[in-house]
């Protein structure tokens, strides 16, 4: 008999615990609808560094689509001005770019809250021209002074493309408007070059080293969700 009396008691024990634990999952899931639609907007990094900085000038649209869960397509679409001025040379970069990748959002949202922790990829295709605005020949004596060229030489019809990882955040401020802030590691895949001379910024992947085929960047923008439709979601 003690021994059916403890089975009983296990028994309804058990059944009262599964019984509370079905009850707090009842009480602790919602369901709700969440947005899915395009978020298109600025990169004001860009604006703000044309006023201040007298070597470049540049603007950037951004847009990124929701199509699965915590998956989006992104593109970035740009056009650039870059003035590089070194110790004896002096070049400026003019031209446009398109980057095309997708995101994943790494971030549980709490509820009604659609903030972004992103990791993304990139594919870069810039086209641009280059023009040699100043350079110092260089003499083993200064008898002769400074012999400095200050003829443009532009060279037309120049490509680049680059493979890039993003990381970063996006977050919701009032309803569907987002600010978002952004870091990119990149690394050159290809590039066209001037004669006798290397391309010493890019549009899209800024500045260029000898030693190396990566590059960085950053970015802070502003956009607005247009909302399609709404799915349900716990």
């Amino acid at each position: 008999m003690f021994r059916y009396f403890s089975s009983f008691i296990l028994i309804f024990c058990t059944s009262l615990l599964t019984s509370a634990q079905e009850q707090s999952t009842t009480k602790d899931t919602v369901n709700y609808n969440e947005k899915y639609g395009i978020r298109v907007g600025i990169d004001i990094s860009k604006p703000i560094r044309s006023v201040f900085d007298d070597n470049y000038s540049g603007i950037e649209l951004v847009g990124d689509y929701r199509f699965y869960d915590n998956f989006y397509v992104a593109a970035e679409l740009g056009n650039e001005k870059i003035t590089f001025e070194g110790d004896n040379i002096q070049t400026l970069s003019n031209g446009s770019y398109i980057k095309l990748g997708g995101d994943y959002n790494a971030y549980e949202n709490w509820l009604d809250m659609q903030n972004v922790i992103f990791v993304g990829v990139r594919y870069g295709f810039a086209t641009f021209s280059q023009t040699l605005e100043e350079y110092t020949i260089y003499t083993s004596t200064d008898y002769y002074g400074v012999n400095t060229n200050t003829e443009d030489i532009e060279s037309t019809g120049l490509t680049a493309s680059w493979a890039e990882v993003m990381v970063g955040i996006k977050v919701e401020i009032i309803n569907n408007l987002y600010l978002s802030a952004n870091v990119q590691l990149k690394r050159r895949i290809s590039q066209s070059e001037p004669n006798n001379l290397d391309n010493l910024a890019i549009p899209g992947f800024g500045r260029t080293y000898d030693a190396s085929e990566f590059g960085a960047g950053f970015g802070y923008s502003i956009s607005y969700m247009i909302p399609f439709y709404k799915k349900a979601r716990n």
